[in-house]
């Protein structure tokens, strides 16, 4: 397979604008894709603001700013991937929606192109069968990289049932070449990183919800006794609780044992759109307005 030279993103958001910012940085031409205008223009302020920092302090030159800035495409067309190595979806944790846009990607995408996902919790083998073209089973790849894709020096490879070598050996040396340091995990809900981590996430819910300590207590334990840079349920604010709540599903149905059920309490601040930073409230209050006024009650 041909060294990867432009890669679609699927997904305006953090970890879409964070895996294109960090694409653009490493030399490789990057379209960033979405429907929502609003999302591609919040985007790009972002992206633009990160490397101009980077900028002010003299970690790049500003002709090098210049030049990252200059590899990214913001499209609302998808068919504009038609020439991409590699596609990355980093979207809503859907399996459906994530099946949905495969099918779309599949029509769009080069035979030879890679499709990868950023699912943390999903089945490759599962969006890889949605595609209709046979071949493309074997190009379809897990690719989960960690949130900020700028900060964070991982990335989780999952390999689907049909996965090709040549499919893995390509998308393991990208990441190298993102400067990334890879994990390989087989197909397995959760994978290594939300296998482990989203259990301990919904115990400490369970440890608020039935009184053992303080969501402060909670998290200054784990933090201050297992030098963990984040509490629990704070991390969980920083993920969104609607995402920890949609893999802890996965991992329950996937794997059948209730350990893994996940808390009322966190099911009841998902439904009261107490979802963390990116709303202003989750486990904890991050900005005053009526909404979070009126929340912060339950």
């Amino acid at each position: 397979m041909a060294e990867i030279k432009m890669i679609g993103v699927v997904g305006g958001g953090q970890m879409g604008s964070g895996i294109a910012q960090v694409a653009a940085m490493h030399a490789i031409d990057v379209s960033l894709f979405d429907t929502d205008p609003q999302a591609l223009a919040r985007a790009a302020t972002s992206i633009s603001a990160s490397i101009n920092l980077l900028v002010s302090k003299l970690r790049l030159s500003q002709a090098q700013g210049s030049d990252i800035l200059g590899r990214l495409r913001y499209i609302s067309n998808m068919e504009d991937f038609h020439s991409a190595d590699l596609i990355i979806e980093a979207i809503v944790e859907s399996e459906d929606v994530k099946k949905t846009l495969f099918v779309q990607l599949d029509k769009i995408a080069k035979s030879s192109a890679i499709l990868a996902s950023n699912t943390s919790s999903i089945s490759i083998t599962r969006l890889a069968f949605s595609t209709s073209r046979p071949q493309q089973v074997f190009n379809v790849i897990g690719m989960h990289f960690m949130n900020p894709p700028p900060v964070m020096k991982l990335i989780e490879i999952v390999r689907g049932a049909d996965t090709s070598d040549e499919t893995f050996r390509a998308t393991k040396a990208l990441s190298e070449r993102l400067g990334k340091t890879v994990i390989t995990s087989q197909d397995y809900s959760g994978f290594i990183v939300n296998r482990i981590l989203m259990p301990m996430i919904n115990e400490a819910f369970f440890a608020l919800y039935t009184g053992v300590a303080t969501k402060e207590d909670i998290d200054t334990g784990m933090k201050l006794g297992t030098n963990h840079p984040m509490g629990p349920l704070e991390l969980a604010d920083f993920i969104g609780l609607d995402v920890c709540l949609s893999i802890m599903r996965v991992l329950h149905a996937g794997l059948g044992d209730n350990k893994y059920a996940p808390c009322p309490l966190l099911v009841q601040y998902v439904d009261a759109g107490r979802l963390g930073r990116k709303r202003g409230i989750g486990v904890y209050v991050y900005r005053e307005e009526p909404r979070v006024k009126k929340l912060s009650r339950l």
